[in-house]
């Protein structure tokens, strides 16, 4: 035993202090890591019910005004309007409200009638998100018999039913504050902290596209998002078109669940700070026989035969037989990383030739094996729950527009396909099948009532 340790002092300010870098280590780089996404397609079900929309169009359309028409001169029409009523029927929807006109005619004076309004047309969206009526078509009727008898009402309704046909005609829901700002929530940046790294992901949106819509006792639509998704640790500097792609109307779109693959780039040295998360206090304590040796400092690089170099530093003193020595030396493992049900793991990881011959040297004193096991632990990444707090986090329902309406996803599947070594950064695609639509009302929310709007 005595000369076992007279072996390991010998060898350690040879071997231990200065185990040679193998292979050798890439060149530094600076830049950001290339993600590379492709587009893909997140499709969007909107769904608009028949209460939905009347409440839309109460909160939006004003409850009263004022026109004018000609007899003897110039003469004033006021209006004020009930609430809505909708119904669908053969790709078209039925608008009807009650309006009471107030108008001051000759011999008679301030008079008040009461009329009937019906608005026909077909609902669309353009190109510049406005939602509007197609094709419309007024008519205003009223059962007043003042109507037939009384000169003036004539010209009064004719006024009135030019101008619900001007108002019609000029009057679009404007999509465009709304979507500007989902538009910017979505281009910016999201952080995800992970340990002592840092990474974001990024959701570019290039285009939208809208399919047909569909009219079934209210109204449906489908809306695409084209997006190209990336993480890259550590962050990069994305560019934000400040102006919202414009409405593309498409003959189809693929509806339910899409599927988006999403690359995630990581510099080495990110993915050394997050294999920190299995050290405690920087330190990985290994050996039952000697409880006080630790490795720390891990870091990770890629070789020329796109293995992942993980270099571990070995510190600690052993204490046998009277005698005592303090290993402080690096060690080195390579192996291919792959994934398996969402775990990263470098299955094969093995020394390298140099870190070999050094624990050679040790062998009766450690077990190569079980510093090669506790490497294996430390990278093993179980990756399923950091993607449940993901999934938790997307399918939560997102409001807007005073509660008129949400956002409701369901991310079904988050999977890892594939793990690829660069020289200078670790590509890594995760695919995630999922799930979406907006809904006016929100299913399970009542709306508040329209005088408190």
């Amino acid at each position: 035993m005595r000369s076992l340790w007279l072996l390991i002092l010998l060898l350690l300010p040879a071997a231990c202090a200065s185990v040679p870098l193998y292979p050798s280590r890439p060149g530094a780089s600076t830049g950001a890591p290339h993600a590379d996404p492709l587009p893909a397609k997140v499709v969007v079900h909107l769904t608009a019910t028949s209460d939905g929309l009347r409440q839309a169009l109460d909160s939006r359309v004003p409850k009263s005004g004022e026109t004018t028409f000609e007899l003897r001169g110039t003469r004033a029409v006021g209006w004020s309007r009930g609430p809505f009523t909708l119904r669908f029927a053969d790709g078209r929807v039925e608008m009807k409200t009650d309006l009471s006109l107030e108008v001051d005619l000759p011999v008679l004076g301030k008079q008040t009638v009461p009329v009937g309004v019906t608005v026909v047309g077909e609902p669309i969206i353009t190109s510049d998100w406005k939602a509007r009526l197609q094709g419309a078509k007024v008519k205003l009727e009223s059962k007043d018999l003042r109507l037939r008898t009384a000169q003036g009402f004539g010209g009064a309704m004719e006024s009135a039913t030019k101008m619900t046909e001007e108002f019609i005609e000029g009057f679009s829901w404007d999509l465009g504050p709304q979507i500007k700002e989902a538009y910017q929530k979505l281009a910016t940046p999201i952080m995800l902290p992970a340990g002592g790294a840092d990474g974001c992901a990024v959701l570019k949106v290039t285009s939208i596209e809208a399919g047909p819509t569909v009219i079934a006792g209210g109204f449906e639509k489908d809306l695409a998002l084209v997006v190209e998704p990336s993480v890259t640790m550590p962050c990069g500097t994305p560019t934000l078109d400040p102006e919202v792609p414009r409405l593309s109307n498409v003959a189809t779109l693929p509806s339910g669940p899409f599927t988006v693959v999403v690359p995630i780039a990581a510099r080495y040295e990110e993915l050394a700070r997050a294999m920190t998360l299995a050290f405690t206090d920087g330190k990985l304590f290994f050996s039952s026989t000697y409880k006080e040796l630790y490795l720390s400092n891990p870091e990770v690089f890629a070789s020329a035969s796109d293995q992942l170099v993980v270099k571990l530093h070995l510190s600690g003193p052993i204490k046998a037989a009277g005698l005592s020595a303090n290993l402080d030396g690096d060690l080195y493992f390579a192996g291919h990383p792959e994934v398996v049900d969402n775990e990263l793991r470098i299955p094969d990881l093995e020394p390298t030739v140099d870190t070999s011959s050094f624990l050679l040297g040790l062998k009766a004193s450690l077990d190569k094996d079980g510093i090669r096991n506790q490497a294996r632990a430390a990278l093993k990444l179980d990756l399923g729950e950091r993607f449940a707090a993901v999934r938790e986090k997307l399918s939560k329902d997102v409001a807007f527009d005073d509660n008129l309406g949400c956002l409701r996803a369901n991310v079904a599947k988050i999977e890892v396909t594939g793990v690829y070594p660069h020289g200078s950064y670790l590509r890594v695609y995760v695919t995630t099948t999922a799930q979406a639509g907006v809904y006016i009302p929100c299913p399970g929310v009542t709306a508040p009532p329209l005088a408190e709007r």
